[in-house]
This record gives structure tokens, sequence and C-alpha cells, in this order.
């Protein structure tokens, strides 16, 4: 079933809705009103009508059992990190369909996992990967090709594939990055059939522009329904691609913080509720980083210990 089988979509109002982004039936089905009308320039009644005949399309948007819903998460992937202790952590590796929020302190090793991650989705299902190819949205200029090299040659893959099925985009401020993320879906639905589709979405960092632009408290409601929205459109992402979304996050020191540890990280409640496993990273003596699992619906609060040597992230 095309767009234009939908009641109230034709050639134009489906030509307008393709550019953009929505280019299949779940893409609209999974869309707000508001979405549809500014995409396509229709009534808000027009759009709700179109949203639910194409979820009535899909099958999607009414009461399912727990059976039929576990039978669906045996479609989800796990993409392995590289090191065996943060792979159990995580329940056996990062899950697909999922925001996945490693946050801490600089040279915490956010970043590092991020390359591990771009290099390790390229690999077979069969040794930890997704077969597929990653977006990156890089946002504080730290993606380097020289450490995708070290971490190739590591992994058995050949430097120069790799680098080719990694597809980045330097985002220079919020609005931007925000833009981004409809732009890697644009790209996600080019790469579908090809040998390597788009499986994992990376924004490091997610918070750093939001950060810089929105300062003091009265711009605080405005910059927390951005990172709302815009982590949304991360989750719908990999919901239309069955692909991982890795996202870094900074953090702050809480002074009135007396007892405990006082690091926070960047976004608050709403970021909080959108990412669907929290990782806390912090430095250990030398090469070796500890991962603490914050946050998961279905795994237990529990630490790691990864190191990060020349050959990426390992035991």
């Amino acid at each position: 079933m095309d767009l234009e089988d939908l009641p109230g979509v034709g050639p134009a109002t489906a030509e307008k809705l393709r550019e953009a982004g929505f280019n299949s039936l779940l893409a609209v089905a999974v869309a707000s009103p508001a979405e549809l009308v500014v995409a396509a320039e229709i009534g808000e009644a027009t759009a709700a009508k179109i949203i639910n005949s194409a979820r009535d399309a899909a099958d999607i948007g009414g009461f399912e059992t727990g059976d039929r819903i576990l039978e669906r998460r045996k479609e989800v992937g796990k993409l392995t990190t590289g090191s065996q202790s943060l792979d159990t952590l995580l329940g056996g590796g990062i899950e697909t369909s999922a925001i996945v929020e490693f946050y801490g302190e600089f040279g915490s090793g956010k970043t590092q996992i991020a390359h591990q991650l771009a290099v390790n989705v390229q690999l077979p299902v069969d040794k930890g990967g997704l077969d597929g190819s990653v977006i990156i949205i890089d946002t504080e200029n730290t993606f380097r090709p020289e450490r995708i090299n070290d971490m190739a040659d590591s992994a058995g893959l050949d430097y120069e594939t790799v680098l080719k099925n990694i597809h980045l985009a330097r985002a220079y401020n919020s609005n931007h990055q925000i833009l981004l993320v409809d732009k890697a879906e644009k790209l996600a639905d080019e790469l579908k059939e090809t040998e390597k589709p788009a499986r994992l979405l990376i924004i490091d960092s997610a918070t750093a522009h939001f950060r810089s632009e929105y300062i003091g408290r009265g711009t605080l409601a405005d910059r927390q329904q951005k990172i709302n929205k815009h982590l949304h459109d991360a989750l719908r992402f990999g919901d239309l691609n069955n692909a991982v979304i890795m996202i870094t996050n900074q953090v702050q020191t809480r002074p009135d913080a007396f007892f405990g540890d006082p690091t926070r990280p960047i976004g608050g409640h709403v970021l909080g509720h959108t990412a669907t496993f929290r990782l806390y990273l912090r430095k250990s003596k030398g090469e070796k980083r500890i991962a603490r699992l914050v946050d998961s619906p279905n795994l237990p609060e529990a630490e790691a210990v990864f190191t990060i040597s020349s050959a990426g992230i390992r035991d």
C-alpha cells in the first residue's frame, strides 16, 4: 500500500510528505497531526484522518496481548560493545529500537564507545554486530577516522570499507542538530535496499549545543521541550529502522551535594525519562573504566569494568 492509497492523500500531498521524510505508512502512522500539518500544508482534521488510516493499514496503534509483544521482541537485535562484561551488564549487548545514554565526565570513554560501536555494527550478526552501517551526528568535533583504523584492524575488518559505511554530519547548533535527525531518516530510507542498511544512530553529544545556547532559568522550558522532541524523533528513527540509538551526555556537579557522588547528567528528567538505558561512566586506574547501569526497564542496577586500549573497548 502506497501513501497515495490513504484517504485524503493525493499525488501532491504524497510528494510533500516524502520530501519531509514520511516515506512509508509506518512513518506516517507514528507521526503527530501537527507534524503532518506542517509537512503537507493540510488541515489538522485531515492530518488526523490520514494518520488513523495509516495506523489501520500498518496494524499499529491498538492494544496487544503480552505474548504478541514477546514474539515481536524476538526481532530486537543486540549490538556488542566489544567488552563481554559491559555486554553482560546490558543483558547481552545494546538493544535495537531503544535509546542508550552514556554519560560521564571528560575522558570517561563516551566517545571511545561511540567509535567502537560504529565499527562493531558492521560485523555480522554471529559476531555480535548488526551487519549494517552507522549514521553519526557529531556536535563536538570528536570523530577521528584514525581511531576507526585501530578498531577496524582489531576487529578484522577492512579500514576503508568500514569508513565508507560511516555517514557523519557535523552539527553546528541545536537547530541544525534537530534537522539532522530528519536528514538521517531520509538517508536510512536510501540505505534500506543496500547491503548495509542503517542500524545505528549516534548523537555525540546530545546536549552540548542545548547547554551552551539556552542559558538561565528563563530558557529552561523551551530547552527541555526541544530536547524532548529531538529525542523522540531519534527514537522514531530506531523504531522505523530497528536500529540502536546511542547518545552521549555531559555532566555537571551539584554544589549542594555534601554526601555521595555530586555528578549529575545534563538534560534533567526529560532526558532521564526518554532514555531506555542509562549508563554512568567514570574513570578508574589507567585504561580501566567503570560503567554503572543507572536505569533500565528490565535489568538491575549493577556495575562493569572495561578497558580502553589501542585495540578499542575490551575487558
